[in-house]
């Protein structure tokens, strides 16, 4: 199951925000990261982990419908790599 920016709106207004103020601080937060990673910047979020934007040049690709060769245009993508806490968070302690 996913956990949804609903999900999340609920759990901040659970803390004693009242529901529009939980909604404008989830999409001011996500806007932030949206502006920033369109600008090419990596966002970094301490005990979390990076956002990273990467660039992806031009390939050979193939139609799998059609199995027609075309070439794909270069793009850039997002990756995240956790932290090593939210990492241990997963993994739980270690034996």
């Amino acid at each position: 199951m996913a956990l949804t920016k609903n999900d999340i709106v609920e759990k901040i207004s659970s803390t004693g925000f009242n529901k529009k103020k939980s909604v404008d601080i989830v999409e001011t937060l996500l806007m932030i990261m949206k502006d920033q990673l369109a600008e090419g910047d990596d966002v970094l979020i301490s005990g979390f982990g990076k956002f990273c934007v990467k660039d992806k040049n031009a390939r050979r690709g193939r139609n799998p419908a059609t199995g027609n060769d075309l070439i794909l245009r270069p793009r850039r993508v997002v990756t995240f790599k956790c932290s090593g806490k939210l990492r241990d968070a997963i993994n739980g302690p270690e034996s």
